[in-house]
């Protein structure tokens, strides 16, 4: 045991006992444990799973997991990273509207965009805000995907608290938002350009033409080997020129090998197919 999960008062299983609730939770979900960083994802789950009363990973999957839907959404919303706020390290979309922006619609006067592991879709709502502001964009898509159906359908609502607004001003959070008794919700004109749709990024099959795809906040919980799979899926998904824009603790380092070359603090464009 970890001195972190001791002091956290987290017991972890048999390594044994891991292994088999990481094949039945694959052959149940498909999600692939084993692509995700084994000591931290058995701390998340076992704090997790020793909340709801369960005494092991194979009494949480047996009694929880297999057979409680609502324990199975639990979880799988537990796998997911969510963004709690709009336009979140706001400088990087200021590089984003300012330097890269221009330099794409040069390209095309159409984007494709891929907003990945979307979470309560505060991302791709933000960039789609952001275009909205931009007189020089007048064609866009934004494909927004994740792995839980019930963040989803979370996302699609478009309903949020003022805090995930904190970093939009007044001016526009009137313009794209309806107040209502339990929140802020999205304008429906907002939401014509976006599509929601499940994904998983460690087992589907990814489509490609894109100009931008937006993936922050959940590669650092992805093993090395996990993760360059995904740096040489996402390379083949964008178009020449395309960029890979990755959250502030995601810096790729020997960003060549993968066929990119960095545009800008974590901005990285694809200048070659591998």
């Amino acid at each position: 045991m970890s001195e972190k999960g001791e002091a956290a008062g987290v017991r972890f299983g048999s390594e044994s006992d891991y292994v088999r609730f990481k094949e039945n939770v694959k052959k149940k979900t498909g999600i692939d444990l084993s692509l995700y960083k084994e000591a931290q994802m058995k701390r998340r789950l076992t704090s997790f799973y020793e909340k709801r009363g369960y005494q092991s990973f194979e009494d949480f999957f047996s009694r929880g997991i297999s057979k409680d839907e609502s324990v199975l959404e639990k979880f799988l919303e537990r796998m997911t990273i969510n963004v709690s706020e709009f336009y979140r390290n706001s400088k990087r979309w200021d590089v984003l509207n300012k330097v890269i922006l221009p330099r794409l619609l040069q390209q095309s006067s159409r984007l494709k965009i891929w907003s990945a592991a979307c979470s309560t879709g505060e991302e791709p709502y933000t960039m789609s805000i952001m275009l909205k502001e931009n007189s020089s964009v007048r064609n866009y898509s934004i494909t927004a995907t994740d792995i839980d159906d019930v963040i989803l359908k979370r996302a699609k609502a478009g309903l949020y608290t003022e805090r995930a607004l904190k970093e939009l001003s007044t001016p526009i959070v009137n313009r794209y938002f309806h107040k209502e008794d339990t929140g802020f919700r999205i304008i429906e004109d907002l939401k014509q350009n976006v599509t929601f749709q499940k994904h998983n990024l460690l087992a589907d099959t990814y489509e490609n033409g894109y100009d931008i795809i937006i993936c922050r906040n959940v590669l650092i919980y992805f093993t090395d080997e996990a993760k360059r799979e995904i740096y040489r899926k996402f390379n083949k998904a964008l178009k020449p020129g395309g960029i890979l824009f990755v959250g502030s603790t995601e810096q790729i380092f020997n960003p060549e090998q993968f066929g990119f070359e960095t545009e800008d603090t974590f901005f990285y464009k694809k200048t070659s197919d591998i």
